[in-house]
């Protein structure tokens, strides 16, 4: 170590956010500048068609099979299937949809959770997700 180079705390952290797709497990503290989390979808469950003004996404296929509806260069929404050992990313404004095909786990690392969530369409009803909804227990919507 560098004399005069203060060493990084070792911290632990963990927490769970249920959705109604199935959950996440965020690894990385909210108050860091970057986001990383396990997202677990059912089979046959998807997430919102989404975009983001502030935020961007990269996805890593863990386990089972997911895919990717997004839009490709021309603006026009395309499936691709998620490969193991390929990462995937998003850019700002960019509409997506992570899909689970079987149960499947997916790592994504991201910029800070930031900014507006556009929700075009949700299976769950949900409204977008601002600042003020990301702080709330229920994140904008209900189990039933």
């Amino acid at each position: 170590m560098n004399a005069g180079k203060k060493s990084p705390s070792i911290i632990s952290f963990v927490k769970r956010v249920d959705k109604p797709w199935g959950y996440e497990i965020h690894f990385v503290p909210e108050y860091q500048p970057y986001m990383g989390k396990l997202l677990h979808i059912e089979a046959g469950k998807r997430l919102s068609l989404q975009y983001h003004d502030q935020k961007t996404e990269s996805w890593w296929l863990v386990k089972g099979r997911g895919k990717v509806i997004w839009d490709n260069p021309e603006g026009e929404l395309i499936e691709t299937e998620l490969e193991l050992g390929k990462g995937y990313t998003t850019a700002i404004g960019q509409r997506h949809r992570l899909a689970g095909i079987t149960d499947c786990d997916i790592l994504e690392v991201s910029t800070p959770e930031i900014g507006t969530t556009y929700r075009l369409e949700d299976d769950y009803n949900r409204p977008d997700e601002t600042e003020e909804i990301r702080k709330s227990k229920d994140r904008g919507w209900k189990k039933s």
